[in-house]
């Protein structure tokens, strides 16, 4: 039995987790599923029952396991479960509104919530509060990205972007 893959992926500003697991040789299956806040999106199944018997069987059902995981990252990135994921639309990215065309454009220097909250008044006697996670926005230039982005992208297209 190979063990399985677990990856969070970031599209379109929401974190999805792709799941992959082999079942064993007395249940020759592999299932790799999509969920989105711990509900499942998507699924595949792969039944690997008529190779048990092949030599070096971990390395073949590893190689499976590892293509149908990427495929699924794949079928996400492209759009495929977008109506089911995004049944009122994918949300749009926030962006700063425009200035005038006169005005110098400066980027705005985004202030971590940590630090936000920081600088807020606190009222007296009120216990401190936990700082909010981040909201979840796509990257807008590779110079953003995590490692991990990076890395996904290059493992479901190949590409260096």
């Amino acid at each position: 039995m190979v063990l399985g893959f677990n990856h969070n992926i970031r599209y379109k500003g929401v974190l999805f987790h792709v799941q992959t697991e082999d079942s064993g040789k007395a249940n020759p299956h592999i299932i790799t599923l999509l969920y989105r806040e711990g509900t499942i999106i998507a699924s595949a199944k792969t039944s690997y029952a008529d190779i048990i018997k092949v030599e070096q069987l971990e390395a073949v059902v590893e190689s499976i396991m590892k293509e149908q995981h990427k495929d699924m990252m794949r079928r996400l990135k492209n759009g495929e479960f977008d109506a089911r994921i995004f049944p009122d639309g994918a949300p749009e990215p926030t962006t700063a509104p425009q200035e005038s065309a006169a005005a110098p454009q400066v980027p705005e220097v985004p202030v971590p919530q940590a630090q936000a909250q920081a600088a807020a008044p606190q009222k007296p006697g009120a216990a401190p509060q936990a700082p909010e996670p981040p909201k979840d926005t796509p990257p807008t230039t590779p110079a953003n990205r995590s490692l991990d982005e990076v890395i996904l992208d290059y493992l479901i297209t190949g590409e260096d972007k």
